[in-house]
């Protein structure tokens, strides 16, 4: 079974940084194509952040592209999300997921970007 666990979020003040975590088991994680996406307060979820198998490719949403950054050890089974220069905009639960539109993602991490 499939088992994602994300943690690290909290409250962030804008501009700040923010590591979330992924706790992953189930699958083999060092051969899965993994992802990062959100869910704003009243909004659609949002595709955030792709990483490759090995960890040496990623690629970014718009919003979010040279602020997040994206990691994975595999000898961990963990995934990461770096967060910096956050804005009020990236206020949303965040999941990992095996795809890459969020249908099977964990319960999520929130994160609220706040002065």
């Amino acid at each position: 079974e499939v088992q994602l666990e994300e943690s690290g979020g909290g409250l962030v003040q804008p501009g700040g940084s923010l590591t979330l975590s992924c706790a992953a088991s189930g699958f083999r994680f060092s051969r899965t194509v993994l992802s990062w996406v959100r869910q704003a307060p009243g909004k659609e979820l949002e595709w955030v952040s792709t990483i490759n198998a090995a960890g040496d490719q990623s690629w970014y949403g718009d919003s979010v592209k040279g602020r997040f950054t994206a990691s994975r050890d595999n000898a961990k089974n963990t995934l990461y999300l770096k967060l910096n220069s956050a804005t009020i905009e990236d206020t949303a639960i965040y999941y990992c997921a095996t795809t890459t539109d969020g249908a099977n993602r964990g319960q999520g991490t929130q994160v609220t970007v706040s002065s």
